[in-house]
């Protein structure tokens, strides 16, 4: 399957890895007026259709992770800030909030790779993702609140619901901002790296993941997301459906062989 086409992005393939790199350092990563929102929506659902796909992994290029919102379009009110109340509220609904959709029902895990400041919706597309490893350059914050706006791309859903309601409204409502440590022990981050390792050390867990039988690990995910919002019965329903389906698999047969072969499993994704 092809790539997609990107507009301000790269994105690399190795083996079952895809790893988007945001490449708009003249603008710190920017989400709004760049592409990047039609960049990260396109390359997820890309991902989903490509079943030789297992893990994405996203990043900056340059000092940031993404800067969030253009400030200075909102000050002259244009791109996407632009318009009466009616237009705006749709520009929102039709722009950037396609980005949290699109990794809510992402099938692959995601991981970002936080290499500087995640700023506003920069840090909410991190807290988007699966897991997140973090640079000790990273700096994060739910800022929107010191710019009279509050987050409209959807982050204090995705906030709470990683580290709690107290300390999601602690962040929300006084936008500071946190350093990569504190970060780590709020649970933000799963890791903290120098800056010349967050790279390797992302792609190690990606590895380590792609690794897996991918039919599997697409219903892991699944069911991972199905976790937070269904009722016990009718999760356990799916569990029971997807499990016969992964017993049914020839990957299943092939670790069940190299576990008791005490060899390396050879998974084709089948």
């Amino acid at each position: 399957m092809d790539t997609p086409s990107l507009l301000a992005s790269t994105l690399e393939v190795e083996g079952r890895v895809a790893t988007l790199t945001f490449q708009r350092d003249d603008v710190r990563n920017a989400l709004t007026g760049t592409g990047l929102v039609d960049d990260i929506v396109g390359t997820v659902s890309w991902c989903n259709e490509n079943t030789d796909i297992s893990v994405l992994i996203m990043t900056g290029a340059g000092s940031a992770f993404s800067a969030g919102g253009n400030v200075k379009d909102m000050r002259d009110r244009k791109g996407s800030f632009g318009g009466d109340p009616v237009e705006l509220q749709d520009t929102y609904r039709r722009g950037i909030q396609q980005m949290p959709l699109a990794l809510h029902k992402a099938e692959i895990p995601v991981i970002a790779a936080v290499n500087g400041p995640a700023i506003g919706a920069g840090m909410d597309l991190a807290c988007m993702c699966d897991l997140r490893i973090g640079s000790t350059k990273a700096l994060l914050g739910e800022t929107f609140i010191n710019l009279g706006i509050i987050p409209g791309d959807g982050g204090a859903w995705f906030l709470q619901r990683l580290i709690g309601y107290q300390r999601a409204a602690e962040l929300t409502l006084t936008g500071r901002t946190v350093r990569a440590e504190e970060a780590l022990e709020l649970g933000i981050l799963l890791e903290v790296v120098e800056p010349d390792a967050l790279m390797t050390r992302a792609r190690e867990l990606a590895s380590a993941i792609a690794a897996k039988p991918p039919i599997t690990a697409r219903f892991t995910k699944r069911l991972l997301k199905m976790a937070q919002r269904e009722a016990l019965p009718d999760f356990l329903d799916l569990c029971a459906a997807l499990q016969s389906m992964c017993h049914n698999t020839e990957d299943h047969l092939e670790a069940v062989n190299a576990f008791l072969d005490k060899r390396p499993a050879n998974f084709v994704g089948r």
